[in-house]
């Protein structure tokens, strides 16, 4: 089971990617297998040198009980020391920022973000992403 951020590549130019272990309550973790979560504008940021993500939608577990999650929390990314001074030291730079790629389950059950540096892209920036897209499916229906 795997969620994907398709806007992140469409938005951002990707330059380094790092795998982090997510802090989830139980219905949360229910919820994530049954493929009910959702990245629209979530972003990740520092707080007190930790690494929060924000506006992750993962909905309400359906046979969870009073004790069910609030959906759009902020939950705790879970990553080295280094890596998190190396991040916060790139996101002085201009125009740079965190965006979830996916969300995974490892072979160890448990859930995993991929996080992604990355910096905006300008307008025609992502016309020439669709233009590339399209001639790349272009190739491939030709292949066939």
């Amino acid at each position: 089971m795997e969620i994907k951020n398709r806007s992140a590549y469409y938005e951002y130019f990707i330059d380094d990617k790092y795998t982090a272990g997510i802090m989830l309550t139980g219905t949360e973790v229910k919820s994530l297998r049954e493929g009910k979560a959702n990245f629209n504008d979530s972003y990740c940021l520092f707080i007190n040198g930790e690494l929060y993500i924000r506006s992750l939608h993962i909905s309400e577990y359906s046979h969870g009980t009073v004790n069910n999650h609030d959906p759009i929390r902020e939950r705790k990314l879970l990553l080295n020391r280094r890596e998190l001074k190396k991040m916060e030291s790139k996101l002085k730079d201009k125009g740079y920022t965190i965006v979830p790629l996916r969300m995974f389950f490892n072979e160890k059950n448990l859930a995993k973000v991929e996080i992604g540096l990355g910096k905006g892209k300008k307008l025609h920036d992502k016309r020439d992403t669709i233009k590339q897209r399209d001639t790349e499916r272009e190739i491939k229906r030709y292949i066939k």
